[in-house]
């Protein structure tokens, strides 16, 4: 009889199931077995979400200080606590150790210092060059191009002590970390960036930057009036004999803003060294994270530098890196600490995954591979 299903309930539910396909399915005895299997239904339901509470920290009461961010357009919750946020500095120490364990392991994978740029032995004028991430399409290798391609990699037989890569989150804004950017032996920022007006925050110095083609559209408009032209000409003057490395090989779509950005440096003389990574490159990093079972589709410009600069330099510090658009203590962070760009990439349709690149960052700072800097800097 159903009236004994609390006993089947409490000592195995599937012997109780079967009891009760046995049963003669009267009405009343259907009603009491409908809310029996319910009543296990539910206490499964709770016994396995306090299992994840238990996993996760949380109680079934109360959540903790922390901040609930989407990742890749579903609801996870990184638990970054606001002292792991704000404090992310104090006791930090570098392990050489670690260190030198992944420039190994990278270099099973790429040779920075070759893979950084082509050189002029390269190619001729007139090859014929898949693209990277089409490979269905190619375009001829120009003279202007060729004319641009370094003799030897730009950082060839180059050793740093300390290297700060700036990328370029809103966080940086009123962080004061300027000066410390500054004070270190190689700066490498991303795409491009405006510095005189954020200096303070940012820094100025700049001795390898990179320029993704699609900057030129969304910035400099294309290129397409003298004002544009002016005010482009005058940013590439600020780089100031540095490296401009620019992934001319990437895709179709920009070819045409490569051989403008090519042909002003020619015909204005520009005092750049520039650089056009290698076709491996994208994929070389691509593999290194998969093996360490980091799923990426593919790495952005800031992971792409990192992994690269592990190859030169024995200490590596990250400011401008937080994909979220609030700070630990929810406030508001621009995506770009210079335009209004939004935030796009909270979609499994983005080729990047920079939450999940933080967190991998951010983990690398625990065992002190990298410093990951989220916060105002502290000068002595």
């Amino acid at each position: 009889m159903c009236a004994t299903g609390e006993h089947a309930f409490f000592s195995s539910p599937h012997t109780f199931a079967r009891s009760v396909c046995e049963m003669r399915l009267t009405r009343r005895r259907w009603t009491i077995c409908t809310i029996s299997i319910l009543l296990i239904f539910y206490k499964t339901t709770e016994m396995s979400r306090n299992e994840a509470h238990q996993k996760t920290g949380l109680t079934g009461k109360s959540e903790p200080s922390s901040t609930r961010l989407m990742v890749n357009g579903s609801k996870k919750l990184f638990s970054f606590s606001l002292s792991d946020l704000s404090d992310m500095g104090v006791g930090w120490k570098i392990n050489a150790t670690i260190v030198t364990i992944i420039r190994k392991d990278v270099l099973r994978f790429l040779d920075a210092e070759r893979d950084v740029s082509v050189i002029k032995s390269s190619f001729k004028p007139g090859d014929i060059i898949h693209y990277v991430l089409n490979r269905r399409r190619t375009f001829n290798v120009s003279q202007t191009l060729h004319s641009l391609l370094p003799e030897v990699s730009p950082l060839k037989n180059k050793t740093f002590k300390t290297c700060a890569v700036v990328g370029n989150s809103g966080v940086l804004l009123k962080s004061g970390c300027g000066k410390e950017i500054d004070s270190h032996d190689f700066v490498i920022r991303c795409n491009l960036a405006p510095l005189e007006e954020f200096a303070d925050d940012v820094g100025s110095r700049s001795d390898f930057t990179t320029m993704n083609p699609s900057v030129i559209p969304r910035v400099f408009g294309g290129l397409s009036d003298e004002r544009q032209r002016v005010q482009f000409i005058r940013r590439l003057q600020q780089l100031n004999n540095s490296v401009l490395w620019i992934p001319a090989f990437m895709a179709k779509s920009g070819e045409r803003h490569v051989e403008i950005v090519n042909q002003l440096i020619l015909k204005h003389r520009l005092k750049v060294r520039t650089a056009y990574p290698s076709l491996r490159l994208i994929h070389a990093v691509r593999g290194y994270w998969l093996t360490n079972k980091i799923n990426i589709k593919r790495p952005s410009t800031g992971l792409l530098m990192y992994t690269m600069a592990t190859r030169f330099c024995d200490e590596i510090y990250l400011y401008g890196f937080w994909p979220f658009p609030k700070d630990g203590n929810g406030n508001p962070v621009k995506y770009h600490y210079y335009d209004g760009l939004r935030y796009r990439y909270f979609s499994n349709a983005g080729p990047h995954r920079m939450p999940l690149e933080f967190k991998t960052l951010k983990r690398l700072h625990s065992k002190g591979a990298l410093k990951l800097t989220t916060s105002k800097c502290t000068h002595p």
